[in-house]
């Protein structure tokens, strides 16, 4: 994937990472989580995304609990912090705090989860803190739009940044327009939060598109995984979905085996166009 996403033993990513955002909630359901988590793991999905916010730290408990056993060295952690927690007061206190929850003594990645009040000077200073610290062996941040991507890299030690969290799938290419060709210039992945889509109108949309049938038809795949090979097939994008099934999981990972062709392509252009002009973030 990129030089951002390697893991301490120096292994790259899988080309899918994992989310987590509404799992550990539950307790009736945490066992199949766990299951789906480490079931994507042994597929080779070796990043696993959380945040603080998730559950109050549930999520990340729940990483920090499926990954007992695993290889830590082979394995990429990614957390968030909050946007007010973001600042010298308490980052370092967040930090810890969801270390102690994943089970872990450093993160691969630490992201602000999205822009707040804290300047993002003091931000940025205060991730260089965690890397000297061996905290964290590197940060970036989330849900940054193109304005403030471009302030971030102005900021000193900035362009340190490894990566852009967005929300990006099929239905919703805003990105494309302008913020993901300025990442592409800094040689910055994407991680693709929501690449199916959030559950409702939107979702079933896309899953019953004829464009996305028709593919799934061709590689004997469902529509899910036609979604995730679109993404796949953008350069320096890494989808992240969450599943809290380990049959998903595994059709999740098997999807980095797709290979859409350049008629496949065109019908998904056609049907779900980038938009030819700026749109705001989409953020959920």
């Amino acid at each position: 994937m990129s030089k951002n996403f390697i893991t301490a033993d120096g292994s790259p990513v899988g080309a899918v990472g994992q989310g987590t955002w509404y799992l550990g909630e539950n307790p009736a359901t945490r066992k199949a989580e766990t299951e789906a988590l480490q079931a994507g793991m042994e597929a080779g999905m070796n990043l696993l995304d959380t945040a603080e916010m998730y559950g109050e730290g549930a999520a990340e408990t729940l990483v920090g609990q499926s990954i007992r056993g695993y290889d830590r060295a082979k394995l990429f952690l990614v957390s968030k912090v909050y946007p007010f927690h973001a600042g010298r007061r308490d980052i370092f206190t967040s930090c810890e705090n969801s270390l102690r929850r994943m089970n872990t003594d450093y993160l691969d990645l630490y992201l602000l989860h999205w822009r707040g009040r804290v300047p993002l000077a003091e931000t940025v200073a205060c991730m260089e803190e965690l890397k000297a610290q061996g905290k964290i062996r590197a940060w970036g941040v989330s849900n940054l739009d193109t304005a403030d991507m471009e302030e971030l890299f102005r900021v000193p030690g900035g362009t340190a940044c490894a990566t852009d969290q967005v929300l990006y799938h099929l239905g919703s290419r805003g990105i494309e327009h302008d913020l993901l060709p300025l990442l592409r210039r800094h040689e910055m992945p994407v991680m693709a939060y929501c690449p199916l889509a959030q559950a409702g109108r939107l979702r079933r949309g896309l899953m019953a598109a004829p464009a996305v049938q028709q593919a799934a038809r061709n590689h004997g795949a469902t529509p899910a995984q036609i979604l995730l090979a679109f993404l796949l097939d953008q350069p320096g994008v890494i989808p992240i979905p969450r599943s809290g099934n380990a049959a998903h999981t595994r059709q999740n990972a098997a999807a980095a085996r797709i290979r859409l062709t350049e008629e496949e392509r065109q019908a998904l252009d056609r049907a779900f166009p980038a938009p030819a002009y700026k749109t705001p973030l989409d953020i959920v």
